[in-house]
């Protein structure tokens, strides 16, 4: 009988339920605990308290799974002690139950380091925890070679080469994890990168993303030569890759390469205040591919590269991050033209986010129909939070100045002419209408 077959184990846990071995088991287990939960509490009061920022992200990863790999360090120096006068099969299926918790807790914290959160994450979670207790659960109950050498007996071939499906399973589990290793990586690199302020930020993102894409490619290629295909098969690959990038693939390729073209003349930059065809906004990611805007009502619009080559793109703080607000009011007429335009301008520097400098000005723009038109036209230093709420504020306030100083802001009037009127039939509609006003 397989040792570690769950029968051996929970047969062995039975007999000693009730008997000194199993009461000094448990108390092992109970020490370990105490002792791994010890352990961790000291490494986050202290070693995180005065560690630096960048060695958090790190030490909070050893955080997570020093609580197990420590429990399991004790129990296997009680099991390795008690294993010379009594039975240690609770101990045995405690250290395996932890070992599968420690790997549980470092897949689960590496996948929040690499991807965002989400529904995604969520089920890459429940996904790797559930194989992993799956595979414990099969390896104790002593199915799992079983059905490792059901997997090994059915054969395909690719080619000339015959394949099992358990070699094709190991070799998508080692491209996995070859992959997950080199995203691990390269999110290390990419924050430390990132947080070098003597480098341009669209450089840093550049050379972030270069990164990421060839620590993916020596991946891909450590994973398929482990599994032993030809890596010279690549050649053929990369041929066909080129034909459909000439061909079906060259509105993508061209959203690559016009991303990368972005980020390098630093044309634009994340942060900026553009206006792209019909959308004003802020840009909050510059990707590889396309471009995300965020517009000031909250939503954000998603641009591929290629229409910033292609198109002309208005940047509002290209040059200075500033930008100018421009507000029209008219006055009639018989109002005092000086007095109106110095109360535009005090209503708009007593405005928070107004800048002094330059200074809020007004501008006569023309003579219209009904009154004078005027330009109030003001600087602001965030334009990214917007301009409406900025503007209402402002005309509310020289609404207040017109209406304590009686200048007055005029409304459309028309003078209607009606010609060659027949006076005959005016004056029998007239009279017929008269009796009906006598008795209103």
């Amino acid at each position: 009988m397989n040792q570690d077959s769950i029968h051996h184990i929970l047969q062995e846990i039975l007999t000693d339920i009730t008997t000194p071995a199993g009461l000094w088991q448990l108390a092992v287990v109970i020490a370990a605990c105490c002792g791994a939960w010890a352990i961790n509490g000291l490494l986050r009061a202290r070693v995180m308290r005065y560690a630096p920022e960048h060695w958090k992200l790190g030490i909070g990863g050893i955080n997570r799974v020093l609580f197990p790999l420590s429990t399991l360090l004790f129990v296997l120096i009680g099991k390795l002690i008690l294993a010379y006068w009594q039975h240690t099969s609770f101990l045995l299926l405690a250290s395996k139950l932890l070992l599968a918790m420690a790997a549980i807790r470092l897949v689960v914290y590496a996948l929040r380091y690499i991807i965002e959160p989400g529904g995604m994450l969520k089920t890459l979670e429940n996904t790797i925890a559930g194989s992993i207790w799956a595979l414990l659960a099969l390896h104790l109950s002593g199915i799992l070679p079983e059905i490792l050498s059901a997997l090994e007996a059915i054969e395909f071939k690719i080619g000339k080469n015959p394949v099992n499906l358990l070699l094709a399973l190991q070799g998508v589990l080692t491209i996995l994890i070859t992959i997950f290793i080199a995203l691990w990586c390269s999110r290390i690199f990419e924050n430390r990168l990132l947080r070098v302020s003597n480098i341009n930020m669209n450089l840093r993102v550049v050379l972030a993303k270069l990164l990421r894409v060839m620590l993916l490619f020596i991946a891909i290629l450590i994973a398929l030569s482990a599994v032993g295909l030809d890596i010279t098969m690549l050649s053929v690959f990369g041929g066909a890759l080129g034909v459909g990038l000439g061909f079906g693939l060259q509105r993508i390729a061209s959203n690559y390469v016009s991303g990368f073209i972005i980020l390098l003349d630093k044309s634009m930059q994340i942060g900026d205040v553009v206006t792209i065809d019909i959308h004003y906004g802020v840009v909050s990611d510059l990707r590889t591919r396309y471009l995300v805007l965020r517009k000031l009502d909250g939503t954000e619009v998603i641009i591929p590269n290629e229409t910033m080559i292609t198109n002309p793109v208005i940047n509002h703080s290209f040059t200075d991050h500033k930008a100018r607000v421009q507000m029209p009011i008219q006055v009639s007429y018989d109002s005092e033209l000086e007095l109106a335009m110095q109360l535009m301008r005090e209503a708009a520097e007593r405005h928070p986010r107004v800048l002094v400098e330059p200074a809020p000005t007004v501008q006569i723009r023309g003579f219209g129909e009904s009154g004078i038109d005027l330009m109030l036209i003001v600087w602001i230093p965030d334009p990214e939070e917007g301009s409406a709420a900025l503007q209402s504020e402002i005309y509310l306030e020289v609404w207040q100045a017109f209406k304590q100083n009686k200048i007055s802001i005029p409304f459309p009037q028309r003078e209607v002419r009606i010609l060659n009127l027949n006076t005959e039939h005016l004056n029998t509609e007239q009279m017929n209408a008269e009796p009906s006003l006598n008795k209103i």
